[in-house]
């Protein structure tokens, strides 16, 4: 990057702190509203842009675009369905969630059921976000980072050492936002990147269509489409990243438990001023995740046929197309924006760590008696404990194997099917006890992992150990006999929470919980709905369903 680039990136870097800095100056963080939910001061534009930050860093950039340049538009059910499962979450769990003043997913769990079935999500979350997420975004961010903008030749160092600094770069200023500033200075500081990520994410598709239409946009947009067919079939083959059939089983699991049960996510929520107020940021987080395909997908095509087999691998295309069509002058910008989309993730899971320790396991195992100011002590050091952790696995994560990330990914579905499991039963009954909360939070994590690290591996060896001594050696047909062999994991996931739901119902019957469960309702805030959440939950659905029909 050259001076220009290097100044803007600063510059906009500095100007998020310094609005984060301004708008959490007047907040208390030294009680537990004050820290862990902003003081429920949040409206809905702020939620709705950390929201989005929160979930897109550059490891979903990256790796989406990466995706539909091998396999088109299909990956963009990951975006699309979303924005019905934000909807679903809005209208339906948060009325639950709100009118008790909870500040955790865990705490509602706890009054549900009881405080060991807590402490035990507690912990499957803090492992989650510790030993796998936060390694990870830091990993994935710096890479990302590092190849997009050439930094070994501008630094005039190697590769490695690249990473180390990029990782305590985001790891160091990510642990300032998050631990030092609480949940209103991340949320802050994730409106201001979200706009500057809507910005700049919509340049590269719009550049890289002037590219391909020779100066206009709609002739880049019309040659694309015809040139390649192929890439715009929304309705994936049995053997491809999302077979169609999926979002019909675990693919809506997986988002409910991301959108409707994730602590990173609804601490976002919880915050707000009123129920409306949550609704309203949801629902207007689900619109733009609507569109938030134009940046996460299209790019991948375009690069497709900018590029075609030229790339040795599909996550380049993102990076590549980056240096091609970007404008040297938007170039420290663009930096800006991404470093903030990673910031982002790492300093929102880091917060929800924070708040995670110190509200559901401080008290109960360590000082039952501690006031609210240590409560929150013992979050922020818990929270840099687990930075520190996080920066010094982060670089290590370049010696693993190939396809680590994939199966990063897939593992983590072990935790969404028995928690969404657990949140939905606990919601739709009264009676079902907490012992068979805890067998489904424990043996269900086991059991998908069984099923993905041991069956799966198994059965497709099998198979494709058979069509070698068969002679079959084309790829597609290698690929349908492997996707064949054993069910997709998304196909697992919504197996698996049939089975889940089901004992826990079973349970229910054979052994009914005499503490009949009873809601209590909060004075905290305003828990009146918003009169229009349905009307316009209900249009959103349709546009998203529309796609299906267009592609």
């Amino acid at each position: 990057m050259d001076t220009l680039s290097i100044v803007s990136f600063l510059g906009f870097t500095l100007l998020v702190a310094f609005i984060a800095w301004y708008a959490t100056s007047k907040t208390d963080e030294n009680s537990a509203d004050g820290y862990y939910l902003a003081g429920r001061s949040l409206g809905p534009i702020t939620i709705a842009g950390s929201l989005l930050l929160t979930n897109l860093s550059a490891e979903q950039i990256v790796g989406l675009n990466g995706q539909s340049f091998a396999q088109g538009v299909l990956v963009m059910a990951w975006e699309t369905l979303a924005a019905i499962s934000m909807i679903v979450t809005a209208i339906y769990l948060l009325p639950k969630y709100m009118r008790s003043g909870i500040t955790t997913i865990p705490e509602f769990v706890q009054e549900r059921f009881d405080a060991q079935t807590k402490s035990i999500l507690s912990i499957l979350f803090l492992v989650a976000f510790g030993g796998v997420l936060l390694p990870t975004i830091l990993y994935s961010g710096s890479l990302a980072f590092s190849t997009m903008f050439d930094l070994p030749e501008t630094l005039g160092i190697s590769q490695s050492a690249v990473i180390w600094v990029c990782v305590w770069s985001i790891g160091i200023i990510g642990s300032i936002y998050a631990i030092f500033g609480g949940l209103k200075a991340v949320a802050v500081s994730d409106l201001v990147n979200a706009i500057g990520l809507l910005i700049g994410g919509l340049l590269i598709p719009v550049f890289g269509l002037m590219l391909i239409g020779d100066g206009s946009v709609s002739d880049g947009i019309s040659e694309l489409w015809l040139e390649n067919p192929d890439k715009f079939n929304a309705k994936g083959e049995i053997d491809s990243f999302i077979p169609f059939s999926t979002i019909f089983t675990g693919m809506m699991i997986a988002q409910m438990y991301y959108w409707g049960t994730n602590q990173s996510i609804l601490q976002r929520v919880f915050g707000a001023k009123s129920l409306a107020d949550g609704q309203k940021g949801m629902i207007l987080a689900g619109f733009v995740k609507f569109l938030i395909p134009i940046i996460v997908v299209l790019p991948g095509i375009i690069a497709w046929h900018v590029f075609g087999n030229d790339l040795a691998n599909a996550d380049q295309a993102y990076p590549a197309l980056v240096k091609k069509v970007l404008p040297g002058v938007f170039l420290g910008f663009f930096a800006a924006v991404l470093f903030g989309a990673v910031l982002s993730s790492f300093n929102s899971l880091l917060n929800s760590s924070s708040t995670l320790f110190g509200v559901d396991l401080y008290r109960q195992f360590f000082n039952k008696n501690a006031s609210e100011r240590k409560m929150v002590k013992a979050g922020k050091i818990f929270g840099l404990l687990l930075a520190l952790i996080s920066m010094s696995i982060a670089p290590y994560i370049a010696n693993a194997p190939d396809g680590l990330f994939s199966y990063i990914q897939e593992s983590l579905g072990s935790l969404s099917v028995p928690i969404l499991a657990v949140v939905a039963v606990g919601m739709a009954t009264k009676n079902v006890p907490a012992l068979s909360a805890k067998i489904v939070l424990t043996v269900g994590v086991l059991m998908y992992l069984i099923s993905q690290f041991v069956l799966s591996p198994h059965f497709i060896d099998a198979a494709l150990t058979e069509a070698a001594a068969n002679g079959i050696t084309d790829v597609k047909q290698l690929g349908i006999i492997k996707a064949k062999a054993y069910p997709h994991f998304l196909h697992i996931m919504g197996i698996l929470f049939v089975i889940n739901v089901g004992f826990m119902l079973i349970m229910g019957k054979l052994n009914t919980n005499k503490n009949v469960y009873t809601p209590k309702i909060t004075e905290e805030i305003d828990i009146t709905p918003w009169k229009y959440a349905k009307v316009v939950g209900i249009a959103i659905t349709i546009l998203v369903l529309s796609t299906y029909l267009i592609f």
